[in-house]
């Protein structure tokens, strides 16, 4: 029959073929059609390992070259590892980014003390604030630091005969924390204020001789300069809005013995005077009740220094400082009343009270610096006012 005719009906089937004729080529050869999948990777990437642990280190340099060449090996070798060198990666930079940060901000720094802490860079005939001395008068030439800021690195020393904002009553030293750091603006204004205090009012010893305007002023070393180990304060009377002529110090060598008692006697006062609350009465009731116990001592340590004997007053002094003992004394009682108030509404009422007698006293505060041949200047017409 012809070999594509079918086969006869009813005529038994060929028999298959067996053995190696019933095994297609595709499966003779081992593999199926389609792509073969790639090894499994065996192991991790040294370096990759390396870029995260560097990295963790800030150690970014060799973090970034290692992650580099981590990713370029696992891509070549099929190695495990790609999350690590990227981890590793991203924060290399962030670690240089950072690095980068801190440089540049202690660049900045360094270079702005360094270029205004050198008084070659100030204005002509200034001086570097570091190198002001007892009793120098000054001024601030413009901009002193940079627009804005609250620095000053150079100052324009001036006789004191001449017109002048501010003069230089003495130097102090901080206190070194126990980790020496920097302080915080806080601390340096409390340590500042605290030792400066005393200075300011040696250097002064009249105080009726320091202007009204002319307040308490400090100059601090800035963060260079405290990285340096300077530790001065120089504590100054400062008055920004108006200049002023002569020097608010006290030669104490040129005062009687009168006159240092009567100044030693009212100093005491004048401290605790000033140390009034900076807070309304109704909000700091507990500082008040401290105030006017401070304040009654300060009146009666006043009267008991005023009337030590010994001392040669002048006559028209004698009678003016027994008045002003009686009306200080009166003064101590309206003080320990403020001090027993129960409420702050009855604080506030005996607070008013014995401040009115700071105004007697005042007025004859006057006559008596008047008859000891002190200053009546300007404090003593506010008084009068």
């Amino acid at each position: 029959a012809p070999a594509d005719a079918p086969p006869p009906a009813g005529a038994p089937a060929a028999p298959q073929p067996t053995g190696w004729a019933a095994v297609t080529p595709a499966s003779q050869s081992g593999f199926q059609p389609g792509f073969p999948y790639p090894a499994a990777p065996t192991r991790t990437n040294g370096f990759a390992i390396a870029s995260l642990v560097t990295a963790l280190f800030c150690l970014w340099p060799l973090a970034l070259v290692f992650a580099v060449v981590a990713l370029v090996q696992i891509s070549r070798r099929n190695e495990k590892g790609r999350g690590l060198a990227v981890s590793g990666l991203v924060v290399g930079v962030l670690s240089l980014i950072v690095s980068l940060i801190a440089f540049i901000g202690l660049a900045a720094i360094g270079f702005d003390e360094e270029r205004y802490a050198d008084s070659r860079h100030g204005p002509k005939g200034s001086v570097a604030v570091n190198d002001l001395r007892v009793g120098d008068c000054f001024d601030q030439p413009p901009l002193s630091g940079d627009p804005g800021s609250t620095s000053v690195y150079w100052v324009r020393v001036v006789p004191c005969t001449a017109p002048h904002h501010a003069e230089v009553a003495g130097t102090v030293v901080l206190p070194s924390g126990r980790d020496d750091q920097y302080p915080s603006g806080a601390e340096m204004g409390r340590n500042a204020e605290k030792l400066c205090g005393p200075v300011r009012d040696d250097y002064a010893f009249d105080s009726w001789l320091v202007p009204d305007g002319m307040d308490d002023y400090y100059y601090y070393p800035g963060t260079r300069a405290w990285m340096t180990g300077d530790r001065r304060v120089t504590c100054t009377f400062q008055d920004k809005q108006q200049a002023h002529t002569g020097s608010v110090r006290t030669d104490r060598t040129k005062l009687t013995q009168a006159q240092r008692t009567y100044l030693d006697a009212v100093l005491g006062y004048n401290k605790a005077l000033y140390a009034e609350p900076e807070e309304d009465v109704v909000d700091a009731p507990a500082a008040y009740h401290q105030w006017a116990k401070a304040m009654a001592a300060a009146c009666r340590k006043e009267v008991a220094e005023l009337s030590v004997n010994g001392i040669d007053w002048p006559e028209g002094a004698r009678s003016k400082l027994i008045e002003l003992g009686a009306v200080t004394l009166d003064a101590a009682n309206a003080w320990d009343a403020a001090a027993r108030a129960a409420d702050p509404a009855e604080l506030e009422r005996e607070v008013g009270k014995a401040d009115a007698f700071s105004v007697k006293s005042g007025k004859l505060a006057v006559d008596i610096r008047r008859a000891l041949g002190l200053s009546t200047g300007e404090r003593a017409a506010d008084i009068r006012v």
